[in-house]
């Protein structure tokens, strides 16, 4: 699962040009609507295909860093899922469990879009591999960074994961 997830972003990645997620749905011929209708600790954002279009839901009300976590991890159920989305809309509240496989799947994938694994080697060393700062610094939620430090010792990477993996923490308080 790892490599195959691996070899899908970078491909997009080089294709594109681009680890900004907003930059690639545009680039896909998606259309992004952020939505008010959901509270700060609601309802995060989903991805739906109707009639051929493909449509990414964000929250408007959360903070732009977690909008672009959750553009990348919709961006991801548009990739990796598709086929399951003609039939409904994925939101996050759903499936977003740390034994829902698509949901997992989602967060590899979004996590390795948007952070270079050069990137969280120069932080942990910067950082005397402080969990919590090479997060802050990376402008990411720490459980998100999780994915991306697991993804990168599956793929060979030498280093210990400070926590589990947690896919629960696009959901909010509820």
């Amino acid at each position: 699962m790892f490599d195959m997830i691996y070899s899908q972003v970078r491909r997009y990645r080089k294709r594109y040009r681009t680890s900004d997620p907003f930059e690639l749905l545009d680039l896909l011929g998606v259309v992004v609507v952020f939505s008010g209708e959901y509270s700060r600790d609601g309802l995060r954002g989903y991805c739906v295909i109707i009639n051929r279009i493909k449509y990414v839901v964000i929250n408007r009300n959360l903070p732009e860093e977690e909008q672009r976590v959750v553009a990348a991890h919709e961006l991801a159920h548009l990739i990796l899922h598709k086929a399951r989305l003609t039939a409904r809309a994925m939101p996050d509240f759903d499936v977003c469990n740390v034994t829902g496989r698509l949901e997992q799947e989602a967060n590899f994938f979004a996590a390795d879009f948007l952070i270079d694994d050069a990137d969280v080697l120069d932080l942990v060393q910067a950082h005397g591999a402080d969990f919590f700062a090479v997060a802050k610094e990376l402008l990411v939620p720490a459980p998100f960074l999780a994915f991306k430090l697991y993804s990168m010792v599956r793929r060979g990477y030498n280093m210990r994961l400070p926590v589990d993996l947690d896919s629960t923490f696009l959901k909010g308080d509820r």
